[in-house]
C-alpha cells in the first residue's frame, strides 16, 4: 500500500504538491488524474524517493521507499520510457538491471516475452519506436515481479492492440492482489481501466472516489427524448425548471430531470414519445467539469484565415 500524509513539494515560488493525503490500496487499479502541471509526476517522484518532500511524508508498506529492502522486488515503476542507454540492446538493458538487483537472468527472458519484444530484444534501443520504448519500460517495471506497480502514461505511443494489452495486464496484476497506480491523460482509457480515482488540481487533492461516484458527482442528469411534438415538450420541461437543447439527430436533450419525470410530464400532457433514454456522462465530461478551475495552461483557438477568393 502507498500512503501519503500532508505531502507537499515546493520548487522556489511554485508549490507543485500541496498537502496531499491519500492511500493507494492493493487489489485495484487506482487512476491518478489531473490537468497538465497539476503535480502528478512530482507526486510519483516523491513516492519513489527521487525528490524529497518539503513537508509531510509518503510510505510504501509503512516505510519510505529508500528504506525498502530489494526495491525492484517491492516496486516497479515506469516514469520515463526514454531513460535507457540507447547504445544497449533491450536485452542487455534489462540484464543490467537484473544483475544489479540480484534478479535471475531467466526473469529477463520472461518479461521480454511478456511485453512482446522477443524479436527485437537484441537490437539497440535507440532505434525503437515510441511504442517499443514504452514496452521496454514496462518490462523493466515488471522485472522484479513487484507487488506495487506505478505507471506514468503507460499507453503513450502504443497502438490499439498495445493499449488493450496493457489494460488487460494491469487488470490481471490488480486481480492478483497487487497495487496498481497509473497516471494518464486518456480519460476514455481510465474509464475502461480504473477502479478508483485520485484527482488533483494545482497540487491539491480534489477527488478520491470510485469512477462511478466521480461521474455521478460531477455531471448533470441528462435525458434524450424523441417525440413528434418537440416544441410542446420543450415548453413543459422548461416550465418544470429543466434545461433543453436540440440533440442534433431529431431528438431533444433534457437536463435537470430524470427519465421518469420527463415521462410523467409527457403522459400528463398527452405528448407521444418515441424514445426516452438516460444519457450517461463520460469520465472525460465529469473530469472537465471538476477541473475547469484548476487548468494551468489555457490554449486559445486561432482565428481561421479567409479562404482564397472569399470574404476577408
Amino acid at each position: 500500500m502507498i500512503e501519503a500524509e500532508g505531502l507537499s513539494k515546493r520548487y522556489g515560488d511554485t508549490l507543485a504538491v500541496d498537502n496531499l493525503t491519500f492511500s493507494v490500496a492493493p487489489g485495484k487499479i487506482t487512476g491518478f488524474l489531473g490537468p497538465n502541471g497539476a503535480g502528478k509526476t512530482t507526486t510519483m517522484r516523491l513516492i519513489l524517493g527521487l525528490d524529497r518532500p518539503t513537508a509531510g511524508r509518503v510510505t510504501i508498506d509503512g516505510k519510505p521507499f529508500e528504506q525498502t529492502d530489494q526495491p525492484m522486488r517491492r516496486v516497479g515503476a515506469l516514469l520515463d520510457a526514454k531513460a535507457v542507454h540507447g547504445g544497449r540492446s533491450a536485452y542487455n538493458h534489462l540484464l543490467c538491471l537484473a544483475q544489479s538487483n540480484n534478479l535471475p537472468r531467466r526473469r529477463v527472458d520472461e518479461v521480454v516475452a511478456l511485453v512482446g519484444l522477443a524479436e527485437v530484444a537484441r537490437k539497440r534501443s535507440k532505434g525503437f519506436s515510441l511504442g517499443m520504448g514504452q514496452r521496454l519500460g514496462i518490462a523493466a517495471a515488471l522485472l522484479g515481479d513487484p507487488q506495487i506497480l506505478m505507471f506514468d502514461e503507460p499507453v503513450n505511443g502504443l497502438d490499439p492492440e498495445g493499449i488493450l494489452w496493457i489494460r488487460n495486464l494491469m487488470k490481471a496484476l490488480a486481480a492478483e492482489g497487487r497495487t496498481v497506480f497509473v497516471s494518464s491523460h486518456l480519460m476514455s482509457e481510465m474509464e475502461n481501466t480504473a477502479d478508483h480515482l485520485l484527482v488533483i488540481g494545482r497540487g491539491k487533492l480534489i477527488a478520491d472516489c470510485t469512477v462511478e461516484e466521480f461521474i455521478a458527482a460531477n455531471s448533470q442528469q441528462t435525458v434524450r427524448v424523441r417525440t413528434p411534438q418537440p416544441d410542446l415538450l420543450a415548453k413543459l420541461v422548461t416550465a418544470a425548471g429543466a434545461g433543453v437543447r436540440e440533440g442534433g439527430d431529431g431528438s431533444i436533450v433534457v437536463t435537470g430531470l430524470d427519465p421518469g419525470q420527463v415521462g410523467d410530464l409527457a403522459y400528463d400532457n398527452q405528448v407521444r414519445l418515441h424514445e426516452l433514454a438516460p444519457v450517461h456522462a463520460s469520465l472525460e465530461q465529469a473530469f472537465m467539469e471538476l477541473t475547469a478551475a484548476s487548468v494551468q495552461f489555457h490554449a486559445g483557438v486561432p482565428e481561421q484565415p479567409a479562404l482564397a477568393g472569399g470574404v476577408a
